[in-house]
């Protein structure tokens, strides 16, 4: 297996992972270990090029520096990521292979379940590298973090509504979720709980076909989905889908969606807050995963508690930003951000 070092802007490390004999190419980025070691989840995805690859690493590995900073977790920032289809290309002596070169790095980055991973994946994983969370057994367990992550964009949204619509009561609203995996699949089980009728768009025609049963959701495609008539729109897929292109379609009021990197650039916060949308900042609303893991990561008793008090600290983290952001008359992400690199800035005093 070849692991070879690269360099990037603002990054503490990023290694290039070949492995002949498995078939496996991948990055790995480790943005920063200011808090701690560096942790975000192993995605597998077939994308068009390395460099796209590197640049998703990249991105997310960013992205979760700022989601264990503003979860309060004494984690830093890092992401794997794998290239190929994962229903095709996966195999157990793939995911060896990544797991020993996240071995190799001596636990300054763990990994846990991502897009096109599952908790079995981890398992497997977990063969090569004791640097896994979110196994399905064993003490510390913290098996799927999907519900978890689904609960806290659940909680997110209706801040957001009180905010945004003057009520925290979705019943009656009507909300478009694009993207159906696990976290989408569960949040539109808690939306639709909540009396909320519900739009719908994926890939995958089977998922589809499930959500239109099970929640008597309006199907559509992605492209339609941004001009649905809804007062909130939860963006639950691959990141980038605001963007300048894309924005001045969007016919909701409140933006709030568990995948990472929505915007497609900074500007993209400003384009939102001119139409007077509200933007939710993601790496804030979609860190219940993180919390999830991070209970296992830590080898925490009693993680049930630990999930559930984090989680409210974020609630109350989320509404304060957005009531001050509300105040200072700028968009909730600059703010957010800016509050983050305030506590990494006090991290290395």
């Amino acid at each position: 297996m070849l692991v070879t070092r690269a360099t990037a802007p603002d990054h503490e490390a990023v290694y290039r992972i070949e492995d002949t004999a498995s078939g496996a190419r991948g990055f790995i980025a480790i943005h920063s270990t200011r808090l701690g070691p560096a942790a975000g989840g192993l995605r597998m995805r077939a994308y068009d090029s390395e460099a796209d690859a590197l640049e998703d690493a990249l991105r997310l590995s960013r992205g979760m520096t700022f989601k264990n900073a503003a979860a309060g977790l004494p984690l830093g920032g890092g992401k794997a990521v794998l290239m190929g289809d994962p229903a095709r290309d996966k195999s157990p002596a793939l995911l060896h292979a990544m797991g020993r070169a996240i071995d190799g790095l001596e636990g300054r980055y763990w990994t846990a379940e991502d897009m096109g991973m599952t908790p079995k994946d981890m398992v497997t994983l977990s063969e090569a590298t004791p640097f896994v969370a979110g196994l399905p057994g064993g003490k510390f367990a913290s098996g799927d973090p999907s519900p978890v992550t689904a609960e806290g964009v659940f909680r997110g949204i209706r801040i957001a509504a009180r905010h945004q619509l003057g009520t925290s009561d979705l019943g009656g609203l009507s909300v478009a979720v694009q993207g159906l995996g696990h976290v989408g699949m569960h949040l539109c089980q808690l939306l639709a709980d909540a009396g909320v009728g519900l739009w719908i768009s994926d890939l995958d025609l089977k998922r589809v076909a499930e959500a239109v049963n099970r929640f008597r959701a309006v199907a559509t495609d992605g492209a339609n989905l941004l001009e649905a008539p809804v007062e909130i729109f939860v963006p639950c897929a691959i990141g980038g889908v605001l963007n300048k292109t894309t924005i001045p379609k969007l016919t909701a009021g409140i933006v709030a969606g568990a995948a990472n990197n929505q915007l497609s650039e900074d500007a993209d916060a400003a384009r939102l807050a001119a139409r007077n949308v509200l933007y939710v900042p993601d790496f804030v609303l979609n860190a219940g995963g993180i919390i999830n893991v991070a209970a296992e990561i830590l080898r925490v008793d009693d993680r049930a508690r630990f999930v559930a008090d984090k989680l409210s600290v974020l609630e109350t983290t989320l509404d304060g930003i957005l009531r001050e952001a509300a105040r200072k008359n700028v968009p909730p992400a600059a703010l957010a951000e800016a509050i983050v690199a305030r506590v990494l800035l006090s991290s290395a005093a």
